[in-house]
């Protein structure tokens, strides 16, 4: 795999294609025509009023178009903005970045906020402020929201009100990356989950949990020595995490590994 660097400066949806062509998945020509030809259809539906507006942009990309959740949500399709602008299924993250790019188009503003386990739009018209749900478009309410925070972390857990603070594209763009990740770890295709902790790590070299992760997608390639540095790294540099117990046990079994990975 060729190697991609991350710039700070971000163009969505361009990046995004990007790395899933990088990635071996969707392919970067087909994604920009998709987008294309709906990004030049969305301009029929400006209206004066941006109430109307929105409730017309809704309409269309849900109803219209038939943008909706994919069947298989936690795939790399779903996680896969290319792919969710070809067959336009997606799962929260991608259907809400496709949403909140037709809505520039539009002069509004659809702001992602990121959840424990889902991405949420906020709308902020005059004095309205509305929250929609991107797998439908169906508005939620702060306790709907709060919900989904529960149904994630558990039942105990409160809202912050960081959660409904709008992320930048390159926060949009990283929750991206980890979820092309999971996907790639759920279907075994590791050398793509390697190359998402490879690309996280560019952006985010102190998160000491990407290296825990490239650990064991290291050790499932067979790729022993990267595993155990990666450990190493997390063992030298979080001597108080509750996990470093564990970790040390995996480091020592490792270093009675043989190197297969090539």
């Amino acid at each position: 795999m060729t190697t991609l660097t991350l710039k700070d400066s971000i163009q969505l949806p361009e990046m995004a294609f990007e790395i899933s062509q990088h990635l071996g998945f969707s392919k970067l020509e087909s994604a920009k025509w998709a987008w294309l030809e709906i990004a030049g259809s969305v301009l029929s539906h400006y209206v004066v009023d941006r109430h109307e507006r929105l409730e017309g942009l809704l309409h269309w990309f849900y109803q219209d178009l038939g943008f909706c959740a994919r069947e298989s949500y936690f795939s790399v399709e779903a996680a896969d903005l290319g792919a969710c602008v070809i067959t336009r299924q997606g799962n929260s993250t991608t259907l809400a970045t496709v949403l909140m790019l037709l809505a520039k188009q539009l002069d509004l503003e659809l702001e992602p906020l990121l959840l424990p386990g889902t991405t949420v739009l906020c709308s902020r018209i005059d004095d309205k402020i509305r929250y929609i749900d991107p797998l439908t478009g169906d508005d939620l309410t702060r306790h709907e929201l709060h919900v989904l925070v529960r149904g994630e972390l558990g039942n105990s857990v409160g809202f912050k009100s960081s959660y409904l603070k709008p992320v930048s594209s390159k926060r949009l763009v990283s929750r991206m990356i980890h979820e092309l990740k999971a996907g790639s770890i759920i279907s075994h295709q590791f050398e793509p989950a390697m190359e998402c902790c490879n690309l996280l790590l560019q952006w985010h070299s102190d998160d000491l949990n990407l290296n825990r992760e490239r650990a064991f997608i290291a050790q499932q390639l067979g790729c022993i020595s990267v595993a155990a540095a990666d450990l190493k790294h997390f063992v030298d540099n979080s001597p108080h995490d509750p996990m470093i117990e564990l970790v040390k046990m995996q480091l020592k079994e490792l270093k009675g590994k043989q190197e297969v990975y090539h």
